[in-house]
C-alpha cells in the first residue's frame, strides 16, 4: 500500500510529508523483469509481490478531473518518462471510515485526483497469453468506495491465472451532478461522470490488457451493490457495448424499471439538483462552483453511511442522451444493450432482509401478528405459503420470504429480461454462508452473533481475499471449507471470463430457465436449488403494507 510515486513532475515537501505519514505500510518497489511496459499512455513499471505476482498499482487512466475538468468526461492522459506504478492512488473524495468497522483496511489518502486503476497479472504472464480478465467495480451507495480496499485486491486471482483489474471512479456530487451550464458546455448532456469514468477504464482495459497477458475478448465485469448497478449501467449503455464478454452483478441484479441505487431520472431533474447545490454553495455560476474546495461540496451532499445522517443533496444518474439514450428497458428492446452471459447474485441476509419487517420477529406469535399487519386480508394465504411451526423456524422463514420478495426476485427479473430480448444465458446464485467469526471479536457495524450472510459477505469468496479480514486485527476464524468454497466461487468467475460459462469440473452450474428455474446456493455446502415461482409470483402481486418498526442499522454499501 502507499502513495503513488512517479518519475513525472515533482512532489512538494508538504505532499511528501503527507505521503510519509499516511502510508506507513508502503512496501519497497521490487522491479519486474522486462519492465517498463509500453502502453497507450506511455511507459510503465510495476512491482513484483512476494508471491511472484506482477502488480501495477496506481496507473492513471485519465487526466485528474480537477480545475476545468471537474464535472467533465474523463480525458485521455499520456506522459514522458516511466510511470512507477507501485503505489495505489488516492480514493475519490469521500467521508472517511472509523477504524473499528468491518470494512476498514487502513487509512487512505483522498482527493479529486483519483482516476487510477490497479492491475495484477500472474508471475509468468506475457503478451499473447490470452488470459481471462476480471474487472471489478466497487459499491458504496454511490458516495463511497475505493480501488485500495484490500478485499477488492487481485493478487490471489492472479495466482489462479487471471489478470485482475479494479479502478476508481468519481462518487457523490462530483461524480454525478448534472447542471444546465454543464449541459450547454457539453453539447446537450451532463452528469453521469462516474459512469463515464468506468467506461474509460473499460476502454483502457480493451486497449492495453494484452500487454499484461490478458485477452480483451475474455473480459468479465463485476460489481457489488452500487457496483452491480454500475455493471447494469455499462451493460445498457451504447458506449460500453463490445467491451466485455460477461458480467456478474451481486446485491443485486437490476435490468428492469428505473431502480438503481441513486435513482435514474430525466436530465432536467438532475439539472435541478445541480442548481440546488449551486444555491447552497452561494456560487454565482459554474466557474465559481469549479473553484469551490471539494470538501465544501462533500459537506453538502447526502450521506447515510458510516454513522452519518447528512440530509444534503444527492445527484441522480440521468438519461442524458449520451451515456444513456433511453431507459434500460428501451436499451434491451432496441438491442443497444450488451448480449453476454450474466451471473445474478445476492445474499441470504442482504439489505432486503434488513428492510423486511418480518425479519424482526422471533416467535410464532410475533411472526403471525406481523404478517397480518403486512398482508391484511391476504395474511392467511401468506402464512400458508410461508408457514412456521416453531419459534426456531421463524427467522429462516422470514429471511426466505424477504429474499424471494427482494433480491432473488431481482435476479429472476434480470433473467426474464434477458430471455425476452437477448440470447445469452443467465446464471443465478444465492450466497448463504455465514462467516466464522473469531471468538469475542467486536465489530462496530455488525453483531457477529446475528449478522448472517450479510451485504458484501460473498465478496471475499469471489476474489479469494478471505485473509485480509485478519490483516489489521483477527476478526475471522476461516475453516478449510471456507477456502474450498472460495476456490469454487473464484474458479467459477474465472471460468465465466475464459469460456462464457461459470461451470467448472468442481462446480456444475445450470443456466436459469423459466421451465427449470434452477440456481446455485453457496452455503454450508454448494448445491443446486429450484425457485418456488408460485410463492415469488404471489409476493410480487401482494406488496406488503407499510409497517412502523425500528429502522435497521445502516452499514456501508460496499
Amino acid at each position: 500500500m502507499g502513495f503513488r510515486r512517479s518519475t513525472i513532475g515533482a512532489i512538494t515537501l508538504a505532499g511528501a510529508l503527507l505521503a510519509s505519514t499516511v502510508w506507513v505500510l508502503a512496501d519497497a518497489m521490487m522491479p519486474i523483469p522486462g519492465d517498463p511496459v509500453a502502453i497507450a499512455g506511455g511507459r510503465l513499471s510495476g512491482t513484483r509481490l512476494a508471491s511472484g505476482v506482477k502488480a501495477y498499482l496506481g496507473i492513471p487512466f485519465a487526466k485528474p478531473p480537477t480545475g476545468e475538468l471537474r464535472w467533465k468526461a474523463p480525458q485521455p492522459i499520456s506522459w514522458d518518462g516511466i510511470w512507477n506504478a507501485d503505489r495505489r492512488g488516492p480514493e475519490c473524495i469521500q467521508v472517511l471510515r472509523a477504524h473499528d468497522i468491518n470494512h476498514y483496511f487502513g487509512e487512505e489518502p483522498t482527493g479529486e485526483d483519483c482516476l487510477y486503476l490497479n492491475l495484477w497479472a500472474p508471475a509468468e504472464a506475457k503478451p499473447g497469453d490470452k488470459r481471462p480478465v476480471i474487472v471489478f467495480i466497487y459499491g458504496g451507495g454511490g458516495t463511497l468506495g475505493s480501488l485500495g480496499m484490500a478485499n477488492y485486491g487481485g493478487e490471489n486471482m492472479a495466482r489462479r491465472g487471471a489478470v485482475f483489474v479494479n479502478f476508481n471512479y468519481r462518487v457523490g456530487m462530483l461524480g454525478y451532478m448534472a447542471h444546465p451550464e454543464l449541459t450547454r458546455e457539453q453539447g446537450g448532456h451532463s452528469g453521469n461522470y462516474g459512469y463515464l469514468d468506468q467506461n474509460a477504464a473499460l476502454r483502457w482495459v480493451r486497449d492495453n490488457i494484452e500487454k499484461f497477458g490478458g485477452d480483451p475478448d475474455k473480459v468479465v465485469i463485476t460489481g457489488q451493490s452500487f457496483g452491480a448497478g454500475a455493471v447494469a449501467a455499462q451493460y445498457t449503455s451504447p458506449l460500453s457495448k463490445g467491451l466485455f464478454r460477461g458480467a456478474m452483478l451481486t446485491s443485486a441484479c437490476n435490468f428492469g424499471g428505473t431502480g438503481m441505487i441513486g435513482g435514474v431520472e430525466p436530465l432536467a431533474e438532475g439539472e435541478k439538483v445541480g442548481l440546488d447545490l449551486q444555491s447552497r454553495l452561494g456560487a454565482k455560476d459554474l466557474a465559481a462552483m469549479r473553484n469551490v474546495s471539494a470538501d465544501r461540496i462533500l459537506a453538502l451532499q447526502e450521506e447515510r453511511q458510516l454513522g452519518l445522517n447528512v440530509r444534503g443533496v444527492r445527484a441522480p444518474a440521468v438519461i442524458d442522451g449520451y451515456f444513456w439514450t433511453g431507459t434500460k428497458e428501451q436499451a434491451f428492446a432496441t438491442h443497444i444493450a450488451s448480449d453476454v452471459p450474466v451471473i445474478a447474485s445476492s445474499n441470504g441476509d442482504d439489505i432486503d432482509s434488513a428492510l423486511y419487517p418480518l425479519t424482526r420477529t422471533h416467535t410464532v406469535a410475533d411472526y403471525q401478528a406481523m404478517a397480518r399487519q403486512m398482508y391484511g386480508t391476504e395474511a392467511d394465504e401468506f402464512l400458508r405459503l410461508y408457514p412456521v411451526g416453531s419459534d426456531a423456524e421463524v427467522q429462516p422463514m422470514a429471511h426466505r420470504a424477504a429474499m424471494e420478495a427482494g433480491m432473488m426476485r431481482s435476479s429472476r427479473g434480470c433473467a426474464e429480461v434477458m430471455a425476452k430480448y437477448n440470447t445469452a444465458p443467465v446464471y443465478i446464485d444465492t450466497f448463504m454462508r455465514k462467516h466464522p467469526y473469531a471468538p469475542g471479536v467486536v465489530i462496530a457495524d455488525q453483531n457477529p452473533a446475528t449478522v448472517g450472510a450479510y451485504h458484501t459477505a460473498d465478496v471475499p469468496y469471489w476474489f479469494d481475499t478471505l485473509d485480509v479480514y485478519n490483516w489489521l486485527r483477527p476478526t475471522r476464524a476461516w475453516t478449510a471449507y471456507d477456502r474450498e468454497l472460495a476456490d469454487r466461487m473464484a474458479g467459477a468467475l474465472i471460468a465465466l471470463a475464459e469460456t462464457g460459462s461459470p461451470s467448472t469440473p468442481q462446480l456444475a452450474w445450470p443456466a436459469w430457465k423459466e421451465q427449470s428455474p434452477q440456481y446455485m446456493v453457496f452455503g454450508d455446502r454448494a448445491e443446486i436449488a429450484t425457485m418456488d415461482l408460485k410463492r415469488m409470483d404471489w409476493m410480487a402481486a401482494h406488496p406488503p403494507a407499510p409497517v412502523q418498526v425500528a429502522p435497521a442499522p445502516v452499514r456501508p454499501r460496499d
